[in-house]
């Protein structure tokens, strides 16, 4: 097996930790953009709702496929950095985005392994 070549076990978990992260990002952004756009107006976001509702999707495919997965995890970085931000600012929680950019970059590794290697 050559140093790039991933196991069959870590190309599965990998897909399955993509695919749900892909779903929690595709109804979160449906959210945002049809079905409870004024949670947007609580963190004083609603001017910024369908682009960001955009962004967040397109982020999400760009990371499930394998092609594209590397701008998907940087996209979705950037994206949960944000969210991070917001979160502090509003005075909520940021355990929930913390933990799924935590998944995000782990998927990232799985798939990736050579990006964090010298």
């Amino acid at each position: 097996m050559s140093t790039t070549e991933i196991s069959k076990s870590r190309k599965i978990t990998a897909w399955v930790i993509a695919g749900l992260l892909t779903a929690l990002f595709s109804f979160s952004s449906a959210g945002k953009l049809f079905l409870h756009p004024e949670q947007m107006g609580q963190m004083h976001l609603e001017n910024w709702r369908i682009i960001i509702g955009i962004g967040e999707v397109t982020s999400a495919l760009l990371f499930l496929f394998p092609r594209t997965n590397i701008y998907g995890t940087l996209l979705l970085s950037a994206y949960m950095g944000g969210a991070i931000i917001i979160h502090m600012t509003s005075g909520l929680s940021i355990l929930m985005p913390s933990v799924v950019l935590i998944h995000v970059w782990i998927t990232g590794f799985l798939r990736n392994p050579e990006l964090f290697k010298k």
